[in-house]
């Protein structure tokens, strides 16, 4: 995941090593020390601070109000305090939204028109996570214009899955949208696997969910959105403001489907569906 960014800065003529320097931090365990790895970060004097998840924006936000920030993967930037507005953020961040929230309409649409005779659908989703929680209550409008009951699968540890998994069946689920958020963005092999286990076809919101064993995936791409983020940060290296440029929506989005995923389910993904994939996993 961290290529889309560096191929997006050394396409701009930003070589790590000879005109640049990249320091990184990663964290998926103990989201709370985000706040102590963005310190660390600009106790190093940076230009710029790039974050990636709501959860690692708002740190970098509480860390600095100097410092230029370039965010990814955040899916609402006026609810998590990031920025004023889109068309004018105000402050010292900016960046790319993932739409998560949007999009959750499109995905229980998909998911309904895949699973035949859909009611229940269980919703994996972080409380702890900024990110997470716009997923989940934008949510409840489409499911009634669908018909769809929506469960309630909170999860903030990996530890936490197996049982939400199995209080989602006993709820009467049928199938399952999952969220973005970070911890479940570090543990997509282990959520896809509860889900074959448990019979649960699954929508995700990014490609890589899908390849990792998500029945589905519809959103953006993460390698636009990564090049999309090294062009913010050229710019600001190139002397823009945070404050002067804009947040950017995508506008190109992708459906995945994973035919191996809906082998091991027994599960026949509708011919009208398949058609419309950009790619499939096999």
């Amino acid at each position: 995941r961290q290529q889309a960014p560096r191929r997006g800065l050394r396409e701009r003529g930003n070589v790590e090593g000879r005109n640049i320097q990249i320091e990184s931090r990663h964290e998926s365990q103990d989201l709370s020390r985000l706040t102590a790895h963005a310190a660390e970060l600009l106790a190093m004097d940076i230009d710029v601070l790039v974050a990636v998840t709501s959860n690692a924006a708002v740190a970098a936000k509480k860390s600095t109000s100097t410092v230029p920030i370039v965010f990814m993967g955040v899916t609402d930037p006026i609810s998590a305090g990031l920025a004023e507005s889109l068309a004018r953020p105000g402050g010292n961040a900016t960046g790319i939204t993932n739409v998560a929230a949007i999009l959750t309409g499109k995905r229980l649409e998909l998911l309904k028109e895949t699973v035949p005779g859909l009611v229940h659908v269980a919703v994996l989703w972080d409380p702890k996570a900024p990110g997470s929680i716009p997923q989940w209550e934008a949510s409840q409008a489409p499911a009634r214009t669908l018909g769809l009951t929506l469960h309630s699968m909170t999860a903030s540890s990996p530890d936490d899955y197996a049982t939400a998994f199995k209080a989602a069946l006993k709820a009467g689920s049928t199938a399952a949208w999952i969220t973005l958020n970070p911890v479940a963005n570090s543990n997509q092999k282990l959520i896809a696997e509860l889900a074959i286990e448990n019979r649960l076809p699954t929508i995700c919101a990014r490609a890589d969910y899908a390849e990792n064993g998500c029945l589905m995936a519809y959103g953006p791409g993460y390698d636009t959105e990564g090049k999309d983020g090294a062009r913010y940060v050229d710019r600001i290296l190139k002397g823009a403001r945070p404050s002067d440029l804009p947040i950017e929506q995508p506008t190109k989005f992708e459906l995945i489907i994973n035919l191996k995923t809906a082998k091991r389910l027994g599960f026949a993904v509708p011919r009208p569906v398949l058609n419309r994939a950009d790619r499939i996993v096999q």
